[in-house]
């Protein structure tokens, strides 16, 4: 697996090795072994989630706050989203900076995501599946969004008709938001 930085502290893009033949492929999705020893992090996930969603479709840009906050594994096994993300680290250079990078089965990249960020996703393909691991359980009480289109994010999402949720229509804007992050 190569990991590699991004600019934003903590937050990287894994590329497993994929063994293909004419039988299929395989790869190692995760070594927490190797992760650890890469990025000097000690990670457990505890909870792994999934969504199947329609092309043009966003979903986010969702984060949980503290005591429930998550660092999330994100991949993509069938199709291809522009997965986003916005730091929401107040003591962060890149505090209020989002990165993008494209996910799809077909390049098998993964993003890993410390908590303190805001996560969201386009899906570029029909019936594409994403999944994610995440270090804390999922807590309704913890859970906040960020307005998708935020114009103070200028986030090109590059789609004409996107569908998106009521909650993530009416989500707060940045500017409004009171990070719980350092």
């Amino acid at each position: 697996m190569l990991i590699h930085t991004t600019g934003f502290s903590k937050l990287f893009v894994l590329q497993p090795k994929v063994f293909s033949d004419s039988r299929g492929y395989f790869m190692e999705v995760f070594s927490e072994a190797k992760f650890r020893v890469e990025t000097g992090l000690n990670i457990s996930f505890v909870q792994d989630n999934e969504s199947v969603s329609s092309k043009n479709v966003i979903r986010g840009l969702h984060f949980q706050c503290p005591p429930k906050g998550q660092a999330k594994l994100v991949r993509v096994s069938k199709g291809s989203v522009l997965d986003v993300v916005v730091d929401l680290r107040k003591n962060e250079p890149t505090y209020g900076q989002h990165f993008k990078q494209i996910l799809s089965a077909e390049n098998a990249l993964q993003m890993f995501i410390p908590e303190g960020f805001a996560h969201g996703f386009l899906v570029l393909e029909e019936q594409t599946i994403f999944s994610y691991k995440c270090s804390n359980y999922y807590d309704p009480k913890c859970e906040q969004s960020l307005r998708w289109n935020d114009p103070t994010l200028n986030i090109q999402w590059d789609c004409q008709d996107p569908i998106v949720s009521e909650r993530d229509q009416n989500a707060p804007f940045f500017p409004d938001i009171e990070t719980p992050f350092f």
